[in-house]
């Protein structure tokens, strides 16, 4: 049973949280026990939220579940763990991710119970509305990013918002455009909003937020605002480093027929696990050599 558990709380999806570290890094406090600290306690009740919505949304996706290749092996979708014992885990995660948010103060927990809400909300009906569904899992990034900066203290960057949505909307888009070509004529009834999706249409919506990340990004390392609050105008300099993740990923949603994962992808797919990792070290350097 512990395995099953462990399965569905999805722990290699706890990489999507990372994003609470952005703010740590270019507000350049990961040198500074006492945020490292707080923006941990703030990883951690993500991570337990996640978990929790992903059993609950398990429960509630179970017989579409059936119908997919590969999800009709999970633990609830199976039949080996069952409904009653995913809602009480469901609910602990829940109970305990509140309390670590409500030590980090109120906006905090403002902040997480927003993005609780938001996940209820696309797992009882946003997910069926096109182009919604995925935006939906774009503001939750967004959310995330946003309550790291909450965490430690400093000012939300509109920049680095800005960047993350563009991202996540990119993945998200990706990912439909997988489950289109993977299902098949099974598509639709695995999810309704893949009714109103189509291969070109959702490349189309690929290519906008392809150029959008890469321009918007760009801005950012050539921002007036950003030299002076880095002290450093050579940020630009990481700007090949994003667009290679991005070509990678693109490489492997086209020719190799992947995507349907982000996370897994990010974390198996060696020349793009390379990739983000020099991308990290060059922005500490350049932050520290300043």
């Amino acid at each position: 049973m512990f395995i099953d558990i462990l399965k569905t709380a999805r722990v290699y999806h706890w990489v999507k949280n990372l994003v609470l570290f952005a703010a740590l890094i270019f507000a350049q406090k990961y040198t500074d026990p006492d945020s490292v600290l707080l923006a941990a306690k703030g990883f951690v009740a993500f991570c337990l939220a996640a978990s929790a919505i992903y059993f609950i949304n398990d429960i509630t996706d179970c017989r579409q579940d059936q119908l997919h290749p590969s999800k009709k092996n999970r633990p609830i979708a199976s039949g080996q763990l069952s409904f009653s014992s995913a809602w009480i885990i469901a609910l602990i995660l829940l109970a305990l991710g509140f309390l670590l948010s409500l030590s980090l103060g109120a906006y905090f927990l403002g902040f997480f119970t927003m993005y609780v809400l938001l996940n209820f909300g696309y797992n009882i009906g946003l997910k069926k509305i096109v182009i919604i569904d995925v935006m939906v899992l774009a503001v939750g990034f967004v959310i995330r990013a946003a309550a790291g900066a909450i965490a430690i203290s400093v000012p939300i960057s509109s920049w680095l918002l800005v960047c993350t949505i563009l991202l996540a909307l990119f993945l998200g888009f990706a990912k439909r455009r997988h489950e289109l070509v993977v299902l098949g004529d099974n598509a639709i009834s695995h999810r309704q909003s893949l009714a109103h999706y189509s291969p070109y249409f959702l490349d189309q919506m690929m290519s906008v937020v392809t150029a959008s990340t890469v321009v918007a990004y760009t801005f950012y390392t050539l921002s007036p605002e950003i030299k002076s609050k880095l002290g450093t105008d050579n940020m630009v300099l990481t700007v090949p480093f994003v667009l290679y993740g991005i070509f990678r990923y693109l490489y492997l949603v086209h020719q190799k027929e992947k995507g349907g994962n982000p996370t897994k992808l990010l974390i198996t797919d060696i020349p793009l696990l390379i990739c983000v990792g020099l991308w990290i070290v060059a922005v500490l350097i350049i932050l520290q050599a300043k």
